[in-house]
């Protein structure tokens, strides 16, 4: 099993009476609700949190790409994964991911990944969503009808420009580069992994099996509510006669870890709240533009990955969200058992772990994770003997690897280095 320890960077700051009087959280969010000098510190805390799961033993720290919003306030998770990838050791740098189907020229996306990658040691898991209705269409101004296409042409020249060794030319539709030839090229060959985060496009499912890309269904209806649409993923999997190795596939959960049922209740029910109720609250006609969806995911009934339940979210207690799956949350033991329902029934080899929801402060965030990583964690680990040696979907970094800060404090003195540098006449 691979855990990811997921930061979505919500806003913290978002009024008690946001729902009733704020139409959106997302787009058109009122710019007077977002304070700069509160910001500084707010980020700062959601990267130490990020640094401290490395030290936990979590395999992954996932970061991703929104824009104009309070629900994640990260519009650039490479600026994020940068420092990641020089202030932590270990944990794998998950950039789920950028919005390829955003950037002019996408050649920009191949040489920051492969930058990360070379500064990491080869710690980069790639991941190139579509992007929200909300981000691609009435953010940045895309076609609802094109952007998939659009989104095609920046994956096929993003692994083409990581993959050949000459420069090239490219003429596309959407881009036409005289010269392509990336520098610096990404340390993982023939390329880093690729997970590729869904949220019910059905067309994707035969992307990631075409490309040996994991599909990394990312909600918040949680896992009971995530069967169908992931039983349809691996009926084509099966469909197309590819192995049904769990790493093909991947779930995000918002997970709470506490000494009790009774105590993470108490702790987290508050932050759960204003994450569902709050950060959430996104204008219908912004989460699903005519033309963003396919006929065919229409067809197949599922739903975009922000759709609330019936009635919404607001009516749900936190008995009624952590029964429904939408929440895992409760002692270790509780959590362990939701977790190994949540893995057997959806066949998924990599967890996203969303333990820091909403307004939490850090230190509840650091309780519940430190909890799971040492009691519950380690029991999940082999779910999947038969796959343990699967390492397509993962990374293989450099068994040396650099770390910051290793020069010395003080500069050398000229006899220093005349000594160091020494030539025999």
């Amino acid at each position: 099993m691979k855990f990811t320890w997921f930061n979505l960077m919500p806003w913290p700051y978002l009024p008690d009476d946001f729902r009733e009087k704020h139409r959106s959280v997302w787009v058109d969010i009122d710019q007077k609700l977002f304070d700069p000098v509160k910001s500084h510190e707010v980020y700062n805390t959601y990267m130490d949190l990020l640094e401290y799961a490395d030290t936990l033993g979590f395999d992954g720290l996932g970061v991703n790409e929104h824009h104009q919003n309070g629900y994640g306030i990260m519009p650039s998770p490479n600026i994020i994964a940068a420092s990641l990838a020089r202030r932590t050791k270990d944990a794998a740098i998950v950039v789920l991911g950028n919005s390829i189907a955003l950037y002019n020229p996408p050649i920009r996306v191949a040489e920051e990944f492969a930058m990360l990658d070379c500064i990491s040691g080869g710690r980069l898991v790639a991941g190139f969503p579509v992007g929200t209705s909300m981000d691609t269409n009435y953010c940045y101004g895309q076609i609802p009808s094109l952007t998939r296409e659009k989104y095609q042409e920046a994956h096929d020249l993003i692994i083409k420009a990581w993959t050949t060794r000459e420069p090239f030319a490219w003429n596309g539709r959407y881009n036409k580069l005289r010269h392509v030839n990336i520098w610096p090229r990404p340390i993982q060959q023939p390329r880093p992994p690729v997970h590729i985060p869904g949220g019910g496009s059905v067309e994707t499912y035969d992307f990631c099996i075409d490309n040996t890309y994991s599909y990394s269904y990312l909600s918040f209806s949680g896992y009971l509510r995530a069967q169908a649409l992931m039983s349809g993923y691996w009926k084509r999997v099966e469909e197309r006669g590819v192995d049904k190795s769990p790493y093909r596939a991947g779930f995000a959960q918002t997970i709470l870890v506490a000494d009790t049922d009774e105590e993470a209740e108490r702790l987290y029910s508050e932050h759960v709240s204003y994450f569902y109720n709050r950060c959430l609250h996104v204008y219908p006609g912004f989460a699903d533009a005519p033309g963003y969806r396919t006929i065919k995911t229409i067809q197949s009934g599922a739903l975009s990955q922000y759709a609330p339940p019936t009635g919404g979210y607001s009516t749900l207690s936190w008995k009624e969200l952590t029964e429904q799956g939408h929440v895992i949350a409760g002692s270790p033991e509780t959590v362990r058992q939701r977790m190994e329902d949540l893995i057997k029934g959806l066949n998924v080899g990599n967890i996203f772990c969303l333990m820091h929801v909403g307004n939490m402060p850090a230190d509840k965030c650091m309780y519940s994770t430190k909890l799971f990583a040492e009691k519950v964690m380690p029991k999940l680990r082999n779910m999947f003997p038969d796959w343990e040696t699967d390492n397509r979907f993962w990374t293989t970094p450099l068994e040396k690897r650099v770390t910051a800060g290793r020069l010395p404090k003080e500069a050398p003195t000229g006899a220093e280095l005349a000594k160091t540098y020494a030539v025999e006449a």
